[in-house]
């Protein structure tokens, strides 16, 4: 996407001066896909498809949340899959299978990628390269996407909460999106977040994870071992502690959590994004950890 100062615009198809996208100054934030009441919901929906239709003849499928069995509704309860994105009885309505975001390959990718990709049979195309997404089955492309292609955006909310948009070609002949990725992925990236997390904050009840939780530096990285497998005796050789102080920062961290024991502890912690990538932690050999212990 261009922009002109800070308000973004959308090119002109016939290669002209690219237009505004408009602004409600009432209101003073951007149109047509925000979102700031549940009222909004239903014109964003209707803003995104006739977005993802002028650039590239694409039908939308969103999801807020991959791992929720609740298809995304308006302010009325109809489901935006069907009166709005134009999803027809006579596909299969992928919104009521409750396993999909265990099956399909895209909700697999959007775990892996953050960025916007395209993908079709041959394989998943990103930006930059990502060599998890080469271990996905794509076998069974066709059957389990309804689509010989689609450009997918990721969206990674708060409390690791993966919402996606996946933009389908109406033609389902077009198998090769890479002119269209090219041209039109920034903007749908742009537009595809903002509906959705717009959409999570007016419909999502508030996390079971308390407010204004602090961890001490200590607390964070006795909860990194724990994370990878290690014991309390393991953790307490790794950072030449105790046990006793060990399971003191642990249960500190229990506490401030309001967990109710050490993998929920554990579970809450990664998602408030204190333990971040919690397989990049290096783990130390049992020599290392004897020679901890022994220096302790």
């Amino acid at each position: 996407m261009e922009r002109l100062s800070d308000m973004p615009v959308a090119c002109s198809n016939d290669g002209g001066i690219p237009t505004q996208i408009g602004t409600d100054a009432s209101s003073n934030r951007h149109v047509p896909t925000a979102i700031a009441t549940p009222g909004d919901i239903l014109p964003a929906a209707q803003a995104l498809r006739d977005i993802a239709m002028d650039l590239g003849h694409f039908r939308v499928a969103a999801c807020a949340n991959i791992a929720s069995k609740m298809p995304m509704c308006d302010a009325d309860g109809n489901v935006l899959a069907h009166s709005v994105f134009g999803w027809p009885s006579s596909k299969e309505q992928w919104w009521k299978k409750p396993l999909l975001a265990l099956s399909s390959p895209l909700p697999f990718a959007c775990r892996y990628e953050s960025d916007p990709f395209w993908v079709n049979a041959h394989g998943i195309h990103t930006r930059a390269h990502n060599p998890l997404l080469g271990q996905i089955d794509l076998s069974h492309f066709s059957e389990q996407v309804n689509a010989s292609a689609v450009i997918v955006v990721p969206i990674h909310l708060p409390f690791g909460q993966i919402g996606a948009v996946s933009f389908s070609p109406l033609d389902d002949a077009r198998e090769d999106l890479s002119r269209e990725f090219d041209l039109y992925a920034d903007q749908l990236e742009y537009h595809s977040r903002r509906f959705v997390g717009g959409y999570s904050r007016v419909t999502s009840q508030r996390p079971w994870i308390p407010t204004n939780c602090r961890l001490s530096k200590r607390e964070v990285e006795c909860l990194r071992w724990a994370a990878v497998g290690k014991t309390d005796v393991e953790i307490a050789m790794i950072l030449a502690r105790s046990c006793a102080t060990v399971r003191f920062h642990i249960h500190n961290a229990a506490t401030k959590l309001e967990a109710v024991n050490r993998s929920q502890t554990v579970f809450k912690a990664t998602q408030l994004g204190y333990l971040g990538s919690v397989a990049t932690v290096t783990t130390p050999t049992n020599h290392d950890m004897m020679d901890a212990a022994i220096a302790n």
